[in-house]
């Protein structure tokens, strides 16, 4: 078998590979990896053939419906997802044949509804249901301490004690345990009674996860994050840096137009001197009013580059060829000391 562990801040995925087939399994793979995941299959001579989840994830951005796009393969999750990308919706006690490995689907709710480990050979990739000393949370959406109380002691933790444990998060940077490792030395599986367990999980008073709502609505519909859709749009359009707007400016020829696309009030605190002010949120209701000459050179602006690059690719789509956004925003123009206009529209 190859396998490749990677990590993403806590978040832990996995490639696992057939070596006499070059078929691979990539198990809860992370949006920022996905080169890294390419580049270690292309250099293992490996085939992604399937893309799963062991849940829905609320704490990081799932691969799965990207990598489907890119590389044709089905995204595996167990059949309660809500996922409307899921190809291959998975049940307790089915398999994922990988060339000669055989990936054996056991439905553990409890974190979350649709969370399912998958064994093969010797070891179990266990999602957020049992962690390296902790279980997975449950008081996200979906998340039921009984369940969960029922997935780990009459499921999971009857495998055998050699079995290696690799969940979907490590935040300590933790080498792998086995499943008698952690009956052995996690905290929460001391607690044996189903009342007392269902209590100290209500108890946790965990922080939630620092983009929960990004990463639920994402996971769960398919749509892109904001991260994605930046990169998208940044991809499509061309910058201006500071100093080159600031020597145009100041040269007063009247080539280009600086089109500032934050907030009327963000606007009145300072601005580039001579800008317009266009907010991104009217963008397409004025286009037509206030830029009826679709050949004029633009240049948007905004805080801090992003409102603004996301303004240049809509007034690319719209027809304006010749639109820009400032590199760095007005945040870096003030930190170059740069001069700027407080007040209404020029």
């Amino acid at each position: 078998m190859i396998f490749e562990q990677f990590t993403a801040g806590g978040c832990q995925s996995y490639l696992v590979g057939c070596a006499e087939s070059c078929a691979a399994a990539l198990i809860d793979p992370e949006i920022s990896l996905i080169d890294r995941y390419l580049a270690l299959a292309a250099r293992d001579g490996l085939r992604i053939r399937y893309l799963v989840d062991t849940h829905t994830h609320a704490d990081h951005f799932s691969a799965t419906h990207q990598l489907a796009k890119q590389l044709n393969a089905p995204v595996a999750m167990h059949r309660m997802s809500p996922a409307p990308f899921v190809t291959l919706a998975l049940d307790d006690g089915e398999m994922l044949a990988v060339g000669k490995l055989r990936l054996q689907v056991l439905h553990t709710p409890g974190h979350t509804r649709d969370s399912m480990c998958l064994q093969v050979e010797d070891r179990v990739f266990t999602g957020d249901t049992l962690l390296i000393g902790a279980t997975g949370r449950t008081d996200l959406p979906g998340g039921d301490p009984g369940a969960l109380y029922e997935s780990l002691f009459e499921r999971l933790l009857r495998l055998e004690p050699s079995i290696q444990v690799h969940p979907a998060h490590e935040y300590k940077g933790r080498s792998p345990t086995s499943i008698g490792e952690e009956l052995a030395n996690n905290p929460r599986l001391k607690v044996r009674d189903r009342a007392a367990f269902i209590e100290m999980m209500c108890n946790l008073n965990l922080q939630m996860p620092t983009h929960v709502t990004e990463a639920l609505r994402t996971n769960m519909s398919g749509g892109k994050t904001v991260a994605q859709m930046l990169t998208e749009a940044a991809a499509g359009v061309p910058f201006m840096a500071l100093a080159e707007l600031k020597a145009r400016n100041d040269a007063a020829k009247g080539e280009l137009l600086v089109l500032d696309v934050r907030e009327r009030d963000a606007y009145e605190q300072g601005h580039i001197p001579g800008a317009r002010l266009l907010p991104r949120g009217q963008l397409e209701l004025r286009v037509n009013q206030d830029l009826p000459d679709p050949t004029l050179r633009i240049v948007t602006c905004c805080e801090l580059g992003r409102v603004s690059t996301l303004a240049t690719a809509t007034l690319r789509e719209m027809g304006y060829q010749r639109a820009a956004a400032l590199d760095g925003g007005m945040q870096a123009w003030r930190e170059a000391g740069y001069p700027v206009k407080a007040g209404a529209d020029p």
